[in-house]
Formats: structure tokens, C-alpha cells, sequence
């Protein structure tokens, strides 16, 4: 009987350390896969940046989005070699290497090394044409931007899903549901916004760069973006924006297609809540590493659940006072 007794005893402490060791094993694994996701989360978000610095060095910008004055200026030196056989004490007999039209004609010469000296900046030129005034490569580029600026902002969003995925039916695939949701939403934007830039650069509003070419236009995007802020439409879509739980618990859907449906209606809330400050960067430039920056710190901190209803008024009231600064500075 004490065999018995002892073997059954074994028996059950086997059973329970191998139950035991199935739900550290489920753990652990569940921690890395919810790792695996966030890197991969953070890493997309690096290299929308990294991509819109690369383009920006590509087509010779600086950080504020401005034409370097090496690309944008043709070289007017001159080799010095040309300048010593355009100097001297009036022998214009020909050079090594020179013509008789090349030396009676120092002009041409002049113009020829002009040309190949501009050849760099032209084709920076015609690349940056390309970019800046052709649909598909413009709505790529905004595309990015969004990433860049607008996947930063909807980290609150899914670690409230991620909550859920303990305390509820939430699961790992819905949770990519809502990602995809919400970038769906604004891929659409960015292509609104693209045709958009063509249009006000078709009617000369702005340049090349997507920058307003008057004072006033920017002015008024200020002051507009800054008098939202006080309206019930920003009132309604950043408290859904600023909640994401009370969203999810009021319109709860499982699986991915659900994530995805919650995604989509998440992303449309996004969208009215912060779709004028990407308008903004027609005042400061589409490419302006500065307004990239900054609306994309605003727009977080506008979302953190700490924080975010005290700053809306206090930034739109910041805007309108920058906004009438530029007036005034018009003005005088």
C-alpha cells in the first residue's frame, strides 16, 4: 500500500509539473511574439523616416525642406587651366587642346563649362520634378509621411487592444486588424491630400516643394487649423482619439475582420481629429523636417491619456497668435 501510495503521489506531481511547465511554456512564448510584433511596429516607423531623410538628401534638400544653394545655382567657376589661356598679354594663339574657334571665341568656352558644371544640379532638378509633380511617386512619398508621423500617435490605441487580449477575446491577428484599419484610412488620406498638393500647384498656391508662395496662405492655414481646435468636430473625434478603451468596449468586434472594421472607424476618427495638421505643412513646407516633427509631437501628446485634453485649446491658441504674427509681419 505505501508503494501504491507513493507512485500515485509521483504520478500527480508529474502531471502538475508538466501543466506547470505548458503555461510558463505558453508565456513565454506569447511574450516574445508580443515583442516580436512591437519591434516590428517601431521598426516600421524608423524607416519611414529614414526613407523620407534619404529622399530628402536625394533630390539636395535640407531639413526644412529648402533646395541647397549648390543645386539650386549653376557653378560659375571656372577651371583653371580655361583661365589661363584666357589670360595672359593678348597671345590668343591656340592651346593644347584648344581649337582656333575655342580660342577666338572665349565665350563659348565659358558657356560650355557653365553647362557641364550645372549638370549635377539639373539632374537633382529633373528628379525632383519628377517626384514632386507625378501622382504615384507624390502619394507614395505622402503615403510614408503618414507612417512617419501618424503610427507614433496610435501607440496608446494598441496597448489598449493589447489589454483586452488578457482580459477579454481579444487576439493577436485582430490586434494586426485594427493596425491595417487605421493605415488604410490614412493611405486614403494621403491620396486625397496628394491630389490636393497638385491642384494648388497647378493654380501656382504653391511651389515646387508643396510651400505656400504667399505669406497670407500661410497665415490662414494657422489661423484655421488653430480656430478647429475649439470646434465640437475636434471635441468629438479627439475624445474617441483620447479613449481608445471606451471605444473598444463600447464597439467590441472579435477577429480580424472585426479589428480591421474597429480599425477603419478608429482611423476615420483620427482623421477628423488631425487631418489640419498635415494641411499645415503646405505653410511650411511638405518636405520640412521641422513641421514633421512638430506635428507629430503635438499630435501625440493631444492623444496621451494624461494629458491630452489640456493642451488642444492651449495649441490652437498657439497657432491663431502665430498665424496673426505672420499678418502683422506681412503688415508692416
Amino acid at each position: 500500500m505505501r508503494h501504491l501510495f507513493f507512485f500515485s503521489c509521483l504520478k500527480n506531481e508529474t502531471v502538475y509539473f508538466r501543466r506547470r511547465t505548458d503555461w510558463l511554456w505558453a508565456i513565454y512564448i506569447m511574450a516574445i511574439s508580443r515583442n516580436i510584433f512591437w519591434i516590428a511596429f517601431f521598426a516600421s516607423i524608423l524607416a519611414a523616416w529614414w526613407w523620407l531623410y534619404s529622399m530628402s538628401l536625394s533630390m539636395n534638400m535640407d531639413l526644412l525642406g529648402r533646395m541647397s544653394m549648390e543645386s539650386s545655382m549653376p557653378q560659375m567657376d571656372m577651371p583653371n587651366e580655361k583661365m589661363s589661356q584666357m589670360s595672359g598679354d593678348g597671345d590668343m594663339a591656340p592651346k593644347k587642346g584648344m581649337n582656333s574657334d575655342d580660342n577666338m571665341n572665349p565665350g563659348r568656352v565659358m558657356s560650355e563649362d557653365k553647362q557641364m558644371a550645372a549638370m549635377p544640379s539639373m539632374d537633382s532638378s529633373m528628379s525632383m520634378d519628377t517626384s514632386m509633380t507625378s501622382f504615384l511617386p507624390l502619394a507614395g512619398m505622402w503615403a510614408v509621411m503618414m507612417a512617419a508621423m501618424m503610427l507614433p500617435t496610435m501607440v496608446p490605441t494598441m496597448r489598449s487592444y493589447e489589454d483586452l487580449m488578457v482580459s477579454a477575446d481579444g487576439t493577436r491577428i485582430g490586434w494586426i486588424g485594427v493596425l491595417l484599419g487605421y493605415s488604410l484610412i490614412w493611405i486614403i488620406f494621403s491620396l486625397i491630400i496628394t491630389i490636393v498638393q497638385m491642384v494648388l500647384l497647378n493654380f501656382s498656391i504653391v511651389d515646387m516643394m508643396g510651400k505656400a508662395k504667399s505669406l497670407w496662405v500661410s497665415a490662414a492655414l494657422l489661423i484655421l487649423a488653430g480656430v478647429f481646435q475649439f470646434t465640437r468636430a475636434k471635441e468629438v473625434c479627439h475624445g474617441v482619439c483620447h479613449s481608445p478603451m471606451s471605444y473598444f468596449l463600447g464597439h467590441w468586434k472579435t477577429g480580424f475582420n472585426g479589428g480591421v472594421r474597429m480599425g477603419i472607424s478608429l482611423g476615420a476618427y483620427c482623421v477628423g481629429c488631425c487631418w489640419l495638421f498635415m494641411v499645415l505643412g503646405f505653410a511650411g513646407g511638405v518636405m520640412n523636417f521641422l513641421w514633421m516633427g512638430l506635428a507629430t509631437l503635438m499630435m501625440v501628446l493631444e492623444k496621451l491619456p494624461q494629458l491630452g485634453h489640456f493642451i488642444v485649446k492651449p495649441l490652437g491658441a498657439l497657432m491663431i497668435l502665430s498665424g496673426l504674427s505672420i499678418v502683422a509681419f506681412t503688415i508692416i
